[in-house]
């Protein structure tokens, strides 16, 4: 491996045939691009999924209910399911060791305005625990709390985007706002790590929306964290746990997802798991195919450059050369060609994902990249397929038998 003459020879070969290397090593580089980049590809995509998730606790559930698919329970199918407050006191109450956060939720719309300025939003009513639910950065002021839940006080915490809109450069906290003609005093303003309409969103105690749309106890829906220290398993059978009861309560068939459907983060963090790795089981199949075309390719060369030298392996051998150097020879020219073109396709791959990269941000679609141990498993790849490209024309080499190889034309 360290003999210059070898070396020497191999570049002198190479420099003989310089299209048929370049365009044989094309064929591996390629491939090596292509399979960095698909891998790259799969890891934006599910960055991109994951991202989705980022303004809410990777740990949460949420109870919804609708109308009743199936009889049960001596109700006809078409039963509206209402939640409740009592509800929230059950789920409370029922599994004290599970739950980490709890709050309800109550949705509005109102038309906000503020001196000359007005503007149309959606309001979550909501509990204090809300804020660790749904990740709410209070970045000014402060976020509802049990007083204001007990006393239902007219207070609101805006978006950044509502602040904005109605106060410009003005400061808004302490301020009065009207909410479809009713004051309310904005307490906190808050940033989303979701997009722009997370924080066109305000939160106000749930029980003074539910005073000020007739004294009600309903609720739209629940939101809650499980134990943190819940693995899938422990998650997906508390989940269940809570749906079965549920469904008890407000007599549901158990298999109607229409009446009440309860859903789990980790079901989704599930689901993305065993998809982005069937598309990075595909993306590493493509890869692979094209890389053994590549080394069939380079096989093939070898395969022509040993006939091709068919004499000079002859008088190689009758000099005194083992079989042993003659496989050498050829495997390193093989691996050679292997190697520097596929750094040449991997540094490619790497300075278009480190260039681009971290630019490409969407939903869908977030910082394609890869990791150390991709460059590393196709480092050691890009050898062994050099090994393997240069294997069986390197023993056909060493078998050449001398008197055979002088007398070949």
């Amino acid at each position: 491996m360290f003999d210059r003459d070898v070396w020497q020879e191999i570049f002198n070969t190479l420099k003989t045939n310089k299209l048929r290397t370049f365009l044989t090593g094309f064929s591996v580089g390629w491939a090596i691009f292509i399979l960095v980049m698909l891998l790259a590809s799969v890891n934006g995509m599910q960055n991109g999924f994951v991202g989705q998730f980022n303004d809410d606790a990777t740990n949460s559930i949420f109870v919804r209910t609708g109308t009743t698919a199936k009889a049960y329970g001596g109700f006809e199918a078409g039963r509206r399911v209402q939640l409740k407050n009592d509800d929230l006191e059950y789920i409370k109450q029922s599994f004290p060791k599970d739950i980490e956060y709890i709050s309800a939720r109550y949705y509005s719309n109102t038309i906000a305005r503020y001196k000359e300025e007005t503007g149309s939003y959606s309001v979550q009513a909501t509990h204090p625990d809300h804020q660790a639910i749904e990740k709410t950065l209070v970045v000014a002021g402060r976020y509802i709390n049990e007083a204001d839940i007990v006393n239902k006080a007219k207070v609101a915490v805006i978006g950044r985007k509502v602040a904005e809109d109605l106060f410009k450069n003005e400061d808004a906290l302490g301020k009065f706002v009207e909410f479809n003609g009713l004051p309310f005093r904005v307490i906190g303003i808050f940033t989303d790590d979701g997009d722009d309409n997370a924080e066109r969103r305000i939160y106000a105690p749930i029980s003074t929306y539910q005073r000020i749309y007739g004294n009600t106890n309903e609720i739209a829906s629940i939101a809650l964290t499980y134990n943190p220290n819940y693995d899938l398993t422990e998650a997906l059978e508390f989940s269940e746990r809570l749906e079965i009861l549920m469904k008890r309560r407000h007599k549901i068939a158990p298999d109607d997802q229409a009446g009440l459907n309860v859903w789990n983060y980790a079901e989704a963090f599930n689901d993305i798991s065993s998809f982005t790795a069937v598309l990075k089981g595909i993306g590493i199949g493509v890869g692979f195919l094209i890389l053994i075309a590549g080394i069939v390719g380079i096989g093939n060369i070898m395969v022509f450059t040993i006939k091709e030298r068919t004499k000079e392996i002859g008088v190689r051998k009758a000099l005194g050369a083992r079989p042993i150097q003659i496989v050498n020879l050829v495997l390193l020219e093989s691996v050679f060609i292997t190697a520097i073109s596929g750094f040449v396709g991997l540094l490619f791959a790497w300075m278009i994902l480190a260039a681009i990269g971290p630019m490409i941000e969407t939903p869908a679609f977030s910082n394609p990249s890869v990791s150390l141990s991709v460059v590393v498993t196709a480092t050691i790849i890009l050898i062994i397929a050099g090994v393997l490209a240069g294997l069986l024309p390197a023993m056909k080499a060493a078998n050449v038998k001398p008197i055979v190889a002088l007398s070949d034309k």
